[in-house]
């Protein structure tokens, strides 16, 4: 991974479009890129309710001085304007339906988001003049999941059995076909997998650490579908750094770099759904418990764990925060919105904080 120096260096000024910023990783990458001095145009759907991330930190003139385009990914003619106008060098592709029970409610949706939404960026790339590398990111839910109970690697079989795992092993597929047929001689285009992702702000409907948040302000236990389900938790500025280091390695090695890499947590940090629970509630001081949920729930892997043996080799990336250290960052987050702090100031203190980490550890 970079070290802090040459991480401006290579930042500072290149034109990044990126889709999803108003989302909860897009806004923390927001943040980040522009720190770095990058030139970010956004383009995202508004933010979904209050509060949200990006309502906070694009309080940061350094955010707000950006352009944000609050636009469908699947208006196929406004994308193409966009990505036009923006001119990009890269291109982090981050805009998605997210949630596994909407995709079981919307599944058409969901499938125009993550597989068309995909198509029409790569569609609209192929006439850009000065794109360098387009980054996808997709999911560690892409991998085909018969409870072996192994880490996934890059090679593995592709699959999911519910709509948002499906399209998003869908559009690892189209990333390829539009790599093959149209790129091959171009800007190199890779797809990144992670895991699930805590952080500060997180605010969205049907995500664990939202729902802690919610349940310990109404003062009742949180309700989960499967509390001994076991995932690869991570904190949200872990896959993020691999993105970044991912997209440098494309530009600056295009020939070596890979084409999909894992991005996920060491084995000792993975964990069941209970066990962030009463870490978190543990953290911010309140007990709320939790209790199952009574009613049938849609289908979803017991166990889902990733090798990031790949990312390790190729981009010298490897996870800086154990999960006691994760959820303790995340709380602290909650803990300082809820104290009134100027919470600009602490992500980007936090992102400096991470980003020391990777500098003084091996």
């Amino acid at each position: 991974m970079n070290t802090i120096g040459t991480m401006e260096q290579f930042w500072h000024g290149r034109r990044v479009l990126l889709t999803g910023h108003t989302g909860f990783k897009g806004a923390w990458l927001s943040v980040w890129l522009a720190g770095l001095g990058a030139e970010v145009t956004g383009y995202a759907l508004a933010p979904a309710g209050e509060p949200n991330l990006w309502g906070i930190l694009a309080a940061a003139d350094a955010v707000r001085s950006r352009r944000s385009i609050i636009a469908d990914i699947r208006d196929v003619r406004r994308l193409g304007e966009a990505v036009a106008q923006a001119d990009p060098q890269i291109v982090i592709h981050m805009a998605a339906q997210a949630l596994v029970r909407e995709s079981y409610r919307d599944p058409l949706g969901t499938y125009a988001t993550n597989v068309m939404g995909t198509a029409a960026l790569l569609q609209a790339c192929r006439s850009l003049r000065h794109l360098q590398c387009v980054v996808i990111v997709t999911s560690d839910k892409v991998y085909e999941n018969r409870g072996e109970g192994r880490s996934f690697e890059e090679g593995d079989r592709l699959g999911g059995h519910d709509p948002y795992s499906n399209s998003k092993a869908c559009t690892e597929l189209v990333t390829a076909s539009f790599r093959d047929s149209f790129f091959a001689d171009g800007p190199p285009i890779a797809t990144a997998r992670a895991g699930n992702v805590i952080g500060g702000g997180d605010w969205s409907e049907e995500r664990l650490i939202p729902d802690c948040v919610r349940a310990l302000h109404a003062g009742r236990p949180v309700v989960l579908r499967y509390p001994d389900a076991v995932r690869p938790w991570q904190h949200v500025l872990e896959p993020l750094s691999g993105y970044l280091a991912l997209a440098e390695a494309l530009v600056t090695l295009p020939k070596k770099a890979p084409r999909a890499v894992n991005f996920g947590p060491d084995p000792a940090s993975f964990c069941t759904v209970r066990e962030v629970v009463d870490a978190f509630s543990s953290r911010v001081g309140g007990k709320p418990g939790w209790v199952r949920e009574p009613s049938p729930q849609p289908a979803e892997a017991q166990a889902l764990t990733l090798s990031s043996a790949l990312a390790r080799h190729a981009l010298t990336w490897r996870p800086r925060l154990d999960m006691r250290e994760s959820i303790a960052w995340t709380a602290d987050w909650y803990l300082a919105h809820s104290a009134g702090e100027n919470m600009v100031a602490f992500s980007e203190a936090q992102i400096a904080r991470y980003r020391e980490l990777t500098r003084i550890s091996p």
